[in-house]
């Protein structure tokens, strides 16, 4: 079955826990602002896990490339990996992906990459997909994906090389080669879709959540 954006609940029995309690498998200094942000207290413990094969078992399943299913399943394992290791804690995991017309593009490695990318994504439209899962004791209690559309401009390759002299190594950071919270607006001539998910995660939705568990003030 093919996922949309939306969003899956379970009914839990478990104690609710104190807001200290909750953790951020991420090691994304966006996901960890926009919690800060909106209040909310936390530890940060990244989940070491290999993305990459992964996304490959996906192309070899023959479900084919679905990137909501994509980023919902790494947001979960993130959450999962750390949430065995750390019992009876609220676990967050989160991840994105960049579709350009269904090929997935991850974080480049080097500056050449992240070159090749900003061309190959000049004067061309591509989505970025959030999604976030929500664990405790290695059981998903909920979770939430939502995608965005953004319109990149025609960019000259002098453009491209005096962003990447600025931004330096912020540009191997996230997929795409930019942060639209910074420099990396001036790529665009349109953004389409929620801030926070074009940041890296559906935070009003996860606040939402939050609340119903009554880990943060309604």
């Amino acid at each position: 079955m093919k996922l949309q954006p939306g969003a899956r609940d379970e009914k839990e029995t478990a104690s609710r826990p104190n807001e200290e309690y909750i953790i951020l498998a991420s090691a994304s200094r966006a996901r960890a602002k926009m919690l800060s942000c909106a209040g909310i207290s936390f530890n940060v413990v990244p989940a070491d896990l290999d993305e990459e094969t992964i996304k490959q078992s996906f192309q070899l399943d023959g479900m084919g490339f679905d990137n909501s299913r994509i980023a919902l399943v790494l947001a979960g394992r993130k959450a999962s990996y750390v949430s065995k290791s750390i019992p009876d804690r609220l676990v967050i995991g989160a991840d994105q992906i960049l579709d350009l017309d269904g090929e997935c593009i991850d974080k480049p490695a080097d500056r050449r990459q992240a070159r090749s990318q900003l061309i190959r994504l000049s004067g061309r439209s591509h989505e970025l997909v959030s999604a976030v899962s929500v664990t405790c004791n290695g059981r998903e209690l909920w979770n939430y994906v939502d995608r965005a559309r953004l319109s990149m401009r025609n960019l000259s390759e002098e453009f491209v090389d005096a962003y990447l002299d600025r931004i330096g190594d912020a540009a191997f950071t996230s997929p795409g080669s930019y942060q639209v919270e910074g420099l990396g607006v001036q790529l665009f001539d349109r953004i389409d879709g929620d801030h926070y998910t074009i940041l890296g995660m559906p935070l009003l939705p996860l606040l939402d959540y939050l609340r119903r568990r009554q880990l943060v003030l309604s």
